[in-house]
């Protein structure tokens, strides 16, 4: 079924908005985390878990500390994983610098940005 003539000009705008997210267009030009790394990362994991036990049988509180931080470090290794960047999608995107950025004053931005959605006719 072919879509009206309101939702494709809404679709277009959606693209449009989609495009010029600089934000959105770094997070989708990252690649998937490493495999290795979280499995590794759950490995860590289960061995916490086993020296938790063991320190929770033998009545060793050290030892569950122990284990509690080994589990816990290696869920954060592996969730806080840094993802692969795609250079050549996130460079092609037209953003600022952020050197540059940061020189401009936070309201000039803002006010440069709704002049922009102004001129797209996005207000």
């Amino acid at each position: 079924m072919p879509l009206s003539e309101h939702e494709q000009r809404v679709l277009e705008q959606l693209e449009r908005d989609l495009g010029a997210d600089p934000k959105l267009g770094r997070t989708m030009a990252q690649g998937p985390r490493q495999r290795g790394r979280i499995a590794v990362g759950a490995v860590g994991v289960i061995v916490g878990l086993g020296v938790v036990l063991i320190g929770v049988v033998l009545n060793i509180v050290p030892l569950g500390i122990i284990g509690f931080a080994l589990m816990t470090a290696a869920a954060m290794w592996a969730i806080f994983a840094p993802k692969r960047a795609k250079l050549s999608a996130v460079r092609g995107h037209g953003a600022a610098p952020r050197a540059q950025r940061a020189k401009e004053p936070f309201m000039r931005r803002v006010e440069n940005r709704l002049d922009r959605r102004r001129e797209h006719g996005d207000l």
